[in-house]
């Protein structure tokens, strides 16, 4: 009788805890729904251009660089902005090759920075904060700093978007840029492209709609220079320091807006290891910063410091990441109630369960990324596209899955940074085409790669 009585309390607990995981799942899955359906809406430009006035400080973290550094440096020399009014630094941080004297020889000021022992912790947050040190008092010259990666190409409208963005919505303490991609070649390099251009518009235009506080996203965002001199510097220590500092900002009370006008393309891994890398130490870093703040959430949601829109936001964010994990522990709680011992039936799955949930998925990514890639890079849809979209997400999936399990066991660990090999080692001109022009080269930029990976 204690051994029946013991398994149906176990039973209990068991169906409870799937019951409210499941509840938070649909929650999650409600309010990105709603969120998504602001992306349908027309587009317009909701700042007034303004003649260039913010000096940016401009800073492009580099660890054995010296393959790709050519192009970030020449896109920074030829920006539509006045160049008294901007100063770009390479930090060349431990570099074992010839980051620096490539990058000097190209006519770019460098700032080295090395460890200060041999087990010192490494990465791009230790090279920022070095990097400011050096460079004294730049919040008396400069009014916004922004952090590129070494890889990365820039809209040469940058800089003057942002001015005017920040000169007319009174001065905010961060914007972020629309963040593109260089490369879309298979199945690895396909699901980043599609992930980052459903989000920049359903998510992050979304949010900027409602006044919500937009993601940072490690690159292309611009920050104002007296709130970090009033926060010591860079003082993010986590690896994921764009997710660190957009949580502490919230939390202060700090607008972070979003620009849809112009855009930073970054280089996507394009293999399952290196993605699977990168994931792991994204995964390690929002893990990290998730657990530590969810309670400081709440707290400025209780005290007024943060509305209960802010909040939800961030806190739906925060834990984006634990649909795969609960996905699997609710996996393991069905097999343990099918022991034997248990008195568990599990409930018919119906044709319309199964319509539902292909019906929710086949709007979240496929409809969503049409239109986004249609109505922000001018590509229509392609039949021809679904077998790689599918095949991408299968693939994809299973590292999803794999980087948040082992990020999470490993998030105490933030000391030293994982870089992420690059696969594009080629120079690549920039210039301001026309929206035509744009457009004809971005299909068929689509097209050539969309035939390389398939």
């Amino acid at each position: 009788m204690k051994e029946e009585l013991l398994l149906q309390v176990l039973q209990s607990i068991l169906l409870t805890i799937s019951a409210l995981l499941g509840g938070w799942l649909m929650f999650m899955l409600a309010y990105q729904m709603v969120l998504t359906v602001l992306g349908f809406l027309p587009r317009t430009k909701n700042y007034a251009d303004h003649a260039p006035q913010s000096r940016f400080l401009v800073l492009v973290p580099a660890h054995n660089e010296e393959k790709v550094i050519g192009d970030i440096i020449e896109n920074l020399q030829r920006m539509d902005y006045p160049r008294e009014l901007y100063d770009f630094y390479i930090i060349a941080d431990n570099c074992t090759d010839r980051t620096a004297e490539r990058a000097r020889a190209l006519g770019a000021q460098v700032i080295e920075t090395h460890k200060d022992t041999p087990d010192s912790p490494t990465g791009k947050p230790i090279a920022l904060k070095k990097a400011l040190e050096q460079l004294g008092d730049y919040d008396r010259r400069y009014d916004l700093m922004m952090i590129f990666d070494a890889d990365n190409l820039i809209d040469v409208n940058m800089f003057r978007e942002v001015n005017s963005q920040y000169l007319d919505k009174q001065k905010p303490d961060f914007i972020q840029c629309y963040l593109g991609s260089k490369n879309k070649s298979g199945v690895i390099a396909w699901f980043y492209y599609t992930s980052y251009t459903i989000t920049n518009r359903f998510f992050q235009e979304a949010k900027c709609r409602l006044g919500l506080n937009c993601s940072i996203g490690g690159t292309g965002f611009a920050m104002s220079t007296a709130y970090l001199a009033q926060r010591g510097g860079w003082t993010t220590m986590s690896l994921t320091e764009d997710f660190e500092i957009q949580v502490e900002a919230t939390l202060d009370g700090r607008r972070i807006l979003w620009n849809h006008n112009t855009r930073v393309y970054d280089e996507k891994p394009t293999r399952g290891k290196a993605s699977l890398r990168q994931k792991i130490r994204w995964a390690q870093g929002h893990w990290f910063v998730a657990l530590r703040n969810t309670g400081k959430v709440f707290k400025g949601l209780f005290t007024g410091k943060i509305g209960l829109g802010e909040a939800l936001s961030l806190i739906t964010y925060m834990y984006s990441l634990s649909t795969y994990l609960i996905a699997l522990i609710q996996l393991a709680i069905s097999l343990i109630l099918l022991l034997p011992g248990f008195e568990y039936e599990p409930g018919e799955v119906t044709a319309s369960s199964y319509l539902g949930g292909l019906g929710i998925f086949v709007y979240s990514y496929f409809m969503l990324f049409y239109v986004a890639d249609y109505l922000d890079n001018g590509i229509p849809f392609r039949l021809r596209t679904v077998p790689l979209m599918i095949w991408s997400v299968l693939v994809n999936t299973v590292i999803a899955a794999l980087s948040q399990l082992i990020g999470l066991a490993k998030h105490r660990q933030q000391q030293h940074w994982v870089k992420t090999e690059h696969s594009i080692d080629r120079r690549s001109k920039l210039r301001n085409p026309t929206l035509e022009e744009e457009q004809a080269a971005e299909a068929k930029h689509n097209t050539d790669h969309l035939a390389e990976g398939m």
